[in-house]
């Protein structure tokens, strides 16, 4: 292997490790995704729980979603002040395709270490 090669190889493995997703990244970018523009700390936890039982505390959405941000997977910006007195602007987040894609990637590699055991998925559906 050239040197060339090696630096391009290096920099894939670079680029898998940072798209790496834990549990906790997984769940706060798939409730991002489900929330389509319209994501922020409080229904983010909210879905999570409802919908995969998962109580997570508010700091733990907070600083998952500044780590999802930092790692270019979403993006936020503040929207208007709410309507009340003393409304205040909420940071509302959106998926990157790059979030998309660590999502998918994340659940390749489960699929391919489920594979032979009673936990593979039946072939043909996703």
């Amino acid at each position: 292997m050239h040197d060339s090669e090696r630096k391009a190889n290096d920099l894939d493995i670079m680029a898998l490790d940072s798209a790496r997703l834990g549990e906790v990244e997984q769940l706060v970018l798939l409730a991002v995704l489900r929330l389509q523009g319209e994501a922020y700390a409080v229904p983010v936890r909210e879905l999570i729980k409802d919908t995969a039982g998962v109580d997570l505390s508010r700091g733990s959405v907070y600083i998952t979603l500044d780590r999802l941000e930092t790692k270019g997977l979403v993006e936020s910006w503040f929207s208007e002040p709410t309507a009340e007195p003393g409304g205040k602007a909420r940071r509302l987040f959106r998926i990157h395709p790059e979030g998309v894609a660590a999502l998918k990637g994340a659940r390749r590699a489960i699929d391919r270490l489920a594979a032979g055991t009673v936990l593979a998925r039946p072939k043909g559906r996703l």
